[in-house]
């Protein structure tokens, strides 16, 4: 099976390159800033408008900005999110198809949102295109069907995140930092969304979609005058309101430094993420000094925390933080995900640099780049109509002062060193921090806790949804008499037993999948005499294949063919065979490594080489394999789960493939051919 997991993560790496930071150029004389105004009008309902003239190109802009405060939706989670997908479905004037149909004759790209709308065309068409998104936000039709429809798609991403570490870590990381009850911390489940009802959706627009704490930023080819009669037709109408003023108790960090666990047995890779909650306004004295330091310590490639944990140790990607600012409570942050093997070092290399940039002055050097950033980007940025319009919507909802802008470079330039440590001091909490560790135990806890007693961080478990749990079991007695070659026997017996294996000269399987919303194929041919074939293709076109045949083999990846070297020629003919399990039964190499919890069953770890094979105690069924590997100068760890055990022809195979190759890739097998279906040609 270890064809499965090369040919995914090459697949995946094929189409998921990213761009390398680049070294920012030196930095020239700060130039005078003098940032347009737009013109600002408000209907009698309260909507507020900006509009931007800019008549450099025949296009226009439309963004209408519901400006609400968080709030929570309690065992409905779901209820705006549904609201939202579903606005823009048809209009009480026009039904969905045809809607969608003008748009298009347009050219024009009209979306809804939770908290507003966009609209975007040529200016000939200003007119309309206004219309159909005044129309779109305020004639909805909310329908059963179009409920149903929705909740089906909620519930489907939402299992297709059951099993993805980033997910669940991202989850809990909102639950501890805020708590369930807060709009911060809450979460989607399949209870929740149920919950919905269709009233529901209408209470929550007719509550929140409302006119009194909107602003329509309009920027483009138009005139002042038209755009004002326009708007007053278009959205005079919508009856006036304001939402509801909620307010919640701002969330407490913790009172001492701990290590959060949660426990993924899936987990290739540990996340970390260290967390307390902020409160730093726009208006704050602080605020140019907290983004500074925040973009010293870790806001891009040049800052400390990308230097040390991947520059300097290579433990990871990449490492970043952020400082939430803002009117209501945010967070601090700062993570990355890890190889398990260095979890514990990781950890505490995130704490050194926490403490650093709060005792210790920031060199002139590294506040200097920072500062560049800031203000190149602030420039660049300045000179874009729909930067002004921003800008001044920003000035409105946060109560900006009204040179705020205009002082924007004079306010960077004046942050000190003394500034930036007293800054971190108050906002990057290094003795009051939540370190969040999601990862699988069996790999990192052992370490972690070592790690803990040297640096006196207490563990606290909790499950995939914040709740507090008891430790996970790790290095679970073995069995007397439990051996290697008995754990694979168990294995053979459980899927047919070595008669009617040994009669199987090749088998063909043929499986389905999608890989970021592209099908893909994947159809695999082996042979009992070590030759084998996998190709896969996306959308019909073969993407990538490799071939193991009689003395040689290759690899083609959008269409480049490469040759395997003899290392890799020799490692791939051993795994090229129907069963590997024939082979390692009697292979000195295979080592029972112990017993571990995999997705809340106990299994065999076997190790030979660069794999690990796990093993169900009960059942005796594989249900996974995971390789060493390593990539783009990375070390990293492929792993592949099966499942749904079918019988075909006597012998049992698993129909369902779940493989995590940076991202969670579900194939789901629709053929098996045992002794058919093969040629020799297949192996040339």
């Amino acid at each position: 099976m270890k064809k499965y997991i090369y040919i995914a993560a090459s697949l995946f790496l094929a189409i998921s390159m990213q761009a390398q930071d680049r070294t920012q150029p030196k930095p020239g004389p700060s130039p005078t800033i003098n940032v347009g105004k737009p013109s600002t009008f408000t209907l009698k309902n309260g909507l507020k408008v900006l509009v931007v003239e800019n008549h450099k190109l025949p296009r226009v802009s439309y963004n209408l900005t519901i400006d609400y405060p968080p709030y929570a939706e309690g065992d409905k989670k779901g209820v705006s999110d549904l609201t939202s997908s579903m606005i823009g479905n048809g209009t009480k004037k026009m039904p969905k198809d045809a809607f969608n149909e003008e748009v298009d004759f347009l050219g024009a790209n009209i979306n809804f949102s939770a908290n507003g709308a966009f609209a975007s065309g040529l200016s000939k068409y200003s007119g309309r295109i206004m219309e159909l998104m005044a129309d779109g936000l305020l004639n909805p039709v909310f329908s059963q069907t179009e409920l149903d429809k929705e909740k089906e798609k909620m519930l489907e991403n939402l299992k297709s995140e059951e099993k993805s570490v980033t997910a669940v870590a991202g989850r809990v990381e909102d639950v501890l930092a805020f708590g369930k009850t807060h709009p911060g911390g809450e979460y989607l489940s399949e209870g929740t969304i149920k919950n919905v009802t269709l009233n529901d959706v209408n209470h929550n627009y007719n509550t929140y979609f409302v006119p009194g704490n909107a602003y329509l930023v309009i920027v483009g080819d138009v005139k002042l005058k038209d755009v004002q009669k326009m708007v007053e037709k278009q959205f005079g109408p919508w009856e006036k309101a304001v939402v509801p003023a909620l307010t919640y108790p701002d969330p407490k960090n913790v009172q001492y430094s701990q290590i959060n666990f949660v426990d993924m047995p899936n987990a290739v890779q540990s996340e970390i993420a260290l967390v307390n909650t902020v409160n730093l306004k726009m208006t704050d004295k602080d605020y140019f000094a907290g983004i500074l330091a925040n973009q010293i310590l870790g806001g891009g490639g040049e800052g400390r925390l990308f230097m040390n944990l991947r520059e300097k140790h290579g433990w990871t990607y990449g490492a970043y933080s952020s400082l939430g600012t803002g009117r209501y409570v945010e967070k601090f942050r700062s993570g990355a995900s890890v190889r398990n093997a260095v979890t514990d070092s990781a950890v505490v290399e995130f704490m050194n640099e926490l403490k650093k940039i709060r005792t210790e002055p920031v060199s002139a050097e590294e506040l200097k780049i920072a500062k560049a950033k800031y203000i190149g980007n602030f420039v660049m940025q300045i000179q874009k109509p729909a930067t002004i319009a921003r800008y001044a919507l920003n000035t409105e909802t946060n109560k900006l002062p009204a040179d705020f802008y205009e002082n924007y470079i004079k306010n960077i330039n004046a942050v000190t060193a003394e500034d930036i440590k007293a800054v971190a001091n108050k906002y990057f909490l290094a003795d009051n921090t939540r370190v969040l560790v999601v990862g699988k135990a069996a790999d990192v806890l052992p370490s972690l806790e070592k790690m803990s007693a040297k640096q006196k961080l207490p563990i606290q478990f909790f499950d995939k949804y914040g709740n507090p749990t008891e430790k996970p079991k790790v290095n679970i007695p073995i069995p007397a008499g439990v051996t290697s070659k008995t754990v694979l026997n168990n294995y053979i017996k459980a899927i047919g037993g070595e008669k009617a294996i040994k009669a199987v000269k090749s088998v063909v399987t043929v499986s389905s999948g999608t890989i970021q919303g592209t099908p893909i194929e994947l159809t695999t041919k082996a042979t009992s005499d070590n030759k084998m074939c996998v190709e896969m293709k996306a959308m019909g076109t073969s993407m990538m294949k490799q071939v193991v045949g009689e003395k040689s083999g290759y690899r083609v990846s959008q269409g480049q063919r490469k040759d395997l070297t003899p290392e890799e020629f020799k490692e791939q003919k051993q795994g090229a065979v129907p069963f590997e399990e024939m082979n390692l039964a009697n292979n000195p190499n295979a080592k029972l490594e112990g017993i571990e919890t995999m997705n809340g069953n106990d299994v065999y770890v076997i190790k030979e080489g660069k794999t690990t094979y796990y093993y169900d105690v009960k059942t005796g069924l594989k249900a996974a394999e995971a390789k060493e590997m390593e990539q783009m100068g990375q070390k990293m760890t492929q792993t592949t789960y099966y499942s749904d055990y079918k019988e075909v022809k006597g012998i049992k195979f698993p129909h369902t493939t779940d493989m995590n190759v940076g991202i969670e890739i579900k194939l789901m097998t629709t053929e098996v051919k045992i002794n058919e279906g093969v040629t020799p040609e297949d192996f040339k």
